[in-house]
């Protein structure tokens, strides 16, 4: 079977624009300007604002929405983009909180969408931890997501989501055929020394545990909470020997995998 082609737009943040199996799919939008954004307790300075602005994309066919509890994954802006998809999908309690159209899936859950062709995305929902273990009150519930064609099972691609590498990162592994991981890096700090997403040592982790997979980091820019950026994972490659690896991004430039 022929590689797929899957193209990755940055928006900036955790917000890229999926061009995969005919199908456009947005992650976690933000298109808000930069400022300061209240998140429960905490505020989240957002440092640079979209590199497409919301009313400038193509009709968008699927959100996928690791979860709306925080304004560095959904601001006000991509909150009111929502009602323009097609389908949103997020977390069970995510579509609780949003209502209309949303649709929520618990880990392992998977939801079909029609694609050209005939055919069908299998769109599962992962497992995401964000932070230590334990953190799940504070910071709520995450999902990520992989997508696989029905005819190409074997290509999927994994959107981690904000989550540190654990356990649950482990078993997407096992479970599927990974060959793009998009993987929330940044070492995002809020609440002290502890990280609540990747970093660059789990970004390594995660490339040894999808070792057929390309490595695509987002949602490591764009916000003053996160503490590494793609510069400092680019280097960590290097030491370990794993550059070919490596896909970067710049805001605003599409580009082209074969998965």
């Amino acid at each position: 079977m022929a590689d797929t082609l899957l193209t990755i737009t940055l928006i900036g943040g955790p917000t890229a624009l999926l061009e995969f199996g005919g199908l456009r799919l947005l992650t976690d939008p933000t298109f808000s300007p930069p400022g300061a954004y209240q998140s429960g307790s905490v505020t989240l300075t957002k440092v640079r604002g979209p590199a497409i602005a919301a009313e400038a994309l193509p009709p968008i066919d699927v959100v996928l929405l690791s979860h709306d509890q925080h304004a560095d994954n959904l601001d006000d802006a991509g909150r009111a983009l929502l009602a323009h998809a097609k389908r949103v999908i997020t977390t069970s309690s995510g579509a609780g909180r949003l209502g209309g159209h949303v649709e929520g899936l618990v880990p392992w859950q998977t939801t079909n969408i029609a694609v050209p062709g005939n055919r069908q995305m299998q769109v599962t929902a992962t497992p995401a931890r964000h932070g230590p273990a334990g953190i799940e009150p504070i910071t709520g519930e995450v999902v990520g997501f992989v997508l696989a064609l029905e005819d190409q099972p074997d290509h999927a691609i994994y959107i981690t989501g904000d989550t540190v590498w654990y356990s649950g990162v482990a078993e997407v592994a096992r479970r599927f055929n990974v060959t793009a991981v998009l993987a929330y890096a940044g070492a995002a700090r809020t609440r002290g020394p502890i990280h609540l997403t990747m970093d660059t040592n789990e970004v390594i982790e995660t490339a040894s545990a999808f070792p057929h997979a390309t490595i695509v980091p987002l949602h490591h820019e764009g916000w003053a909470h996160f503490t590494e950026s793609q510069t400092d994972i680019a280097k960590a490659f290097a030491v370990v020997g794993l550059s070919s690896r490596l896909q970067l991004l710049e805001p605003g430039v599409a580009v082209n995998l074969k998965v």
